[in-house]
């Protein structure tokens, strides 16, 4: 097995029946892998920076403090909706229904996929829910 590289997926013209091959799927799932690493790697640091910490005396200096550590939580707090999402997507790969659309089971297309690893939509199915979503906002 070949291991493909960023612009081999880019580059990717073949015949639509070899979409989601083992080669990309093991691309893919490396790419999440490595994701998903990060951000456990994130979130272990940003819960020993808030350990090793002291209180500030002086009340200005807490209230900055305590500011960038709200920062920081609510970062990593995204860092996990994220990190959900890319376990949902390693999942999908053992599945064997990674890369199609959950509305339509067509192809989400390795670009976007590049671009948003954890898509689970096509771009006309993402543009329908956000006009339906639109449309009852409004």
């Amino acid at each position: 097995m070949t291991k493909l590289t960023e612009q081999d997926i880019l580059n990717w013209n073949g015949p639509e029946d070899d979409y989601m091959n083992a080669d990309q799927l093991a691309f893919f799932r490396d790419l999440l892998v490595k994701l998903q690493d990060e951000l456990i790697e994130n979130a272990n640091a940003t819960t020993g920076h808030l350990q090793e910490h002291e209180s500030a005396p002086d009340p200005a200096d807490r209230a900055t403090q305590e500011e960038e550590y709200a920062l920081e939580l609510r970062t990593r707090d995204r860092e996990r909706k994220l990190l959900s999402k890319i376990q949902a997507s390693i999942r999908s790969i053992d599945e064997g229904d990674y890369g199609f659309c959950q509305d339509t089971g067509e192809p989400i297309g390795l670009k976007r996929l590049l671009a948003r690893p954890t898509a689970t939509l096509s771009v006309e199915a993402q543009e329908r829910r956000e006009q339906l979503k639109k449309q009852f906002a409004d």
